[in-house]
């Protein structure tokens, strides 16, 4: 647990089933003690989706807070030279997709199933991110909202090769065909990336059920909105998907960061940076 978390994030979750699906695929999980962010959008017959969003957020949750409990994420990883982070990420993801994978194969009921992944966690003023799908992590820096991950859906790799418009996306038939999913192959290829946080920083996890009824230019007006706090923000982003279609579960989790948060490393760490 990095004190330091303790008063510099502020941190809203909502999760709704919208107004055409009978029940909500998606999950949500936060843990401001350990400045980690879970979104979870699920896939697959009958009640399978709900199954394995819902194992994605726990399970992974749980691997995450006993790795970070034992070896500061901050701290290089002597396998690969980066920070402990990355690899804790891409370690607990893979073990995740192997639950999620060996509970479809083992039960009927749930084969099939997967779901997208946005993991997202802060340390020593950093945010590592690990993305499996569609769903998105945005970064609202002062009046610029802008998209930080890439969605691994077909819909991206014809906007990427030119067959299709960004704007032409937004009417496509093919929104909901992931490239990646967790759970459904033993093997997972998890994306990640991280970036320099800065103090006014806003970041907004979503499923597309937030991204697909309302458009970027309007989350990022009501992200900025300066009369709104940030549980006035997560509620209004909600109602807006809604009021526009509501056609599939819509979640958010956001995150504003109120103050530095330098890792709090000890006396001899810290002379090992100078070397």
């Amino acid at each position: 647990m990095d004190p330091t978390l303790r008063h510099a994030l502020e941190i809203a979750v909502r999760t709704d089933p919208g107004r055409v699906r009978g029940h909500n695929e998606d999950a949500v999980f936060a843990n401001p003690a350990h400045g980690f962010v879970i979104l979870a959008d699920g896939m697959g017959g009958y009640n399978a989706g709900e199954v394995a969003s819902s194992m994605a957020t726990m399970f992974l949750s749980a691997e995450l807070e006993m790795a970070l409990s034992a070896k500061a994420p901050y701290e290089i990883d002597e396998m690969s030279g980066g920070p402990y982070a990355h690899r804790c990420l891409v370690e607990k993801v893979a073990l995740t997709n192997a639950a999620i994978f060996n509970a479809a194969e083992n039960q009927p009921r749930y084969a099939g199933m997967g779901t997208t992944l946005v993991a997202a966690l802060f340390y020593d003023n950093r945010l590592a991110v690990a993305h499996v799908g569609d769903s998105r992590l945005y970064r609202l820096r002062g009046d610029e909202l802008r998209a930080i991950t890439r969605d691994h859906s077909l819909l991206q790799e014809q906007i990427d090769c030119g067959m299709i418009s960004a704007d032409e996306a937004r009417f496509s038939l093919n929104k909901n065909l992931v490239t990646r999913a967790l759970g459904v192959d033993p093997e997972v290829d998890t994306e990640i990336n991280d970036y320099p946080v800065e103090v006014g920083d806003i970041y907004l996890a979503c499923s597309d059920g937030l991204n697909d009824m309302v458009d970027d230019d309007e989350i990022r007006q009501i992200v900025s909105d300066p009369g709104l706090d940030l549980d006035a923000v997560a509620d209004r982003l909600i109602h807006v998907a809604n009021e526009c279609g509501g056609r599939d579960n819509v979640s958010v989790i956001l995150v504003k960061v109120l103050r530095e948060f330098p890792a709090s490393r000890r006396w001899w760490s810290k002379l090992a940076l100078f070397r």
